[in-house]
């Protein structure tokens, strides 16, 4: 008996018992549609982690007047804007936005919210890769004139205003007036940052005026985000700033962080969850070949007279060998071919009902079918070789 016949064979054994052959691939469905979901999800959280932190910014890095961001910053008064102006003459430097910050109570018209207010300088758009939606952003002239101007995020404006045009209205900020000039496009939130709940006004009206950062050295800054040229001068921009903040603040530390560690480190913990959970997935495959091998046992049991009469009629081992093993292969390559149809599916859905992009690489569906063709063909070997051993003297005198 050929491969053909063979094959024919072990497809209409498997149609005759339909419901449970679709059971017993049930195990290698479910194992290969989580394999192809997880490795899908996992890529789109790679790509989405990525996305995001290249939309704070272009080759951004941030400065600190401390060891680490999470110290408590006492230190961090002797950043100024004296500080700024020098690292901005930096070659490897395209911009620097000074930061203060504090949250505040905004009020109009009965209506009250706080949010965090933002003193800064028009440099924050670039750095940010921020747009204003509409209106405008204050100026370097306003800055120096310590305007009264704010420009607000998408989340304040609805919270103050609801429906209403915010431009060109007064708001109170602390109990002083100042004119809404700028609505901010929506950006949404990131590593617990809220894009959309702050509100921007010059650096200098922020010090003056609501939060008190004048001294006898100036304007002192919470800290600086700064951009570089290029992506390949991030760590000669990192270099030079270190260098300026080293020669005007002898005795003080100074922290610079560039966005790319971020992104390296957030992209090896996506990367190693995805390995993980695909791991986890892939135990579902063994699970799912267990079964296939339990089942075909039990089928070795149930048609021991059968394989008695062929082995009678003259049916070698070998062609019962290979007829299980065909059998086998196409319970684990058929659940394979289905689990990747449902997991390409789930794929989809999850991205239109999440932000993340799931990408199903054409090498993890190959991989996942081979494997769990694979796991049909491991498995399947013992209740072949069972079957094939039975004498049929023995196996036509079975009840």
């Amino acid at each position: 008996m050929n491969i053909l016949e063979n094959f024919n064979m072990a497809v209409k054994t498997l149609t005759v018992n339909k419901m449970r052959s679709l059971l017993t691939m049930l195990g290698i469905i479910i194992g290969n549609a989580s394999v192809i979901v997880m490795v899908a999800v996992g890529e789109g959280a790679q790509q989405f982690t990525k996305q995001q932190l290249d939309s704070m910014g272009p080759n951004q890095l941030s400065v600190w007047a401390a060891q680490s961001a999470s110290e408590v910053t006492t230190e961090a008064t002797e950043l100024t804007l004296a500080d700024v102006e020098a690292i901005q003459k930096a070659p490897s430097v395209i911009k620097v936005a000074p930061q203060i910050s504090a949250n505040l109570q905004l009020i109009y018209q009965g209506r009250a919210t706080k949010a965090s207010v933002t003193g800064t300088n028009p440099s924050i758009l670039y750095v940010r890769n921020l747009k204003v939606r509409q209106g405008r952003f204050f100026d370097s002239t306003e800055q120096k004139q310590n305007a009264q101007v704010v420009i607000l995020g998408a989340a304040i404006a609805s919270k103050l205003f609801s429906r209403e045009n915010p431009l060109s209205k007064e708001i109170q900020i602390n109990n002083i007036n100042f004119q809404v000039i700028g609505l901010m496009q929506q950006k949404g939130a990131f590593l617990g940052i809220n894009y959309d709940d702050a509100v921007y006004i010059p650096i200098t009206t922020a010090a003056d005026q609501l939060i008190a950062r004048r001294s006898v050295k100036g304007i002192t800054v919470d800290f600086l985000e700064v951009s570089a040229k290029d992506k390949q001068g991030v760590r000669a921009a990192a270099f030079q700033i270190n260098n300026i903040l080293a020669l005007r603040h002898s005795k003080k530390k100074f922290t610079v962080s560039a966005n790319k560690s971020l992104q390296d480190l957030v992209g090896n913990i996506t990367a190693a969850l995805s390995v993980f959970l695909t791991l986890i997935a892939g135990i579902s495959l063994f699970v799912g070949g267990i079964g296939i091998m339990n089942i075909m046992l039990v089928s070795v049991t149930e048609r021991t007279k059968e394989i008695g009469l062929r082995k009678a009629i003259g049916a070698p081992s070998n062609s019962i060998l290979t007829q299980f093993l065909i059998e086998a292969i196409i319970l684990s390559v058929g659940g394979g071919l289905i689990g990747t149809t449902i997991g390409v599916g789930s794929a989809m859905l999850v991205s239109i009902f999440t932000p993340l992009k799931p990408n199903v690489p054409i090498s993890a569906i190959f991989l996942a079918t081979s494997v769990s063709g694979g796991i049909g063909l491991l498995f399947g070997v013992a209740p072949a070789r069972q079957a094939a051993r039975l004498d049929p003297i023995v196996a036509l005198r079975s009840d």
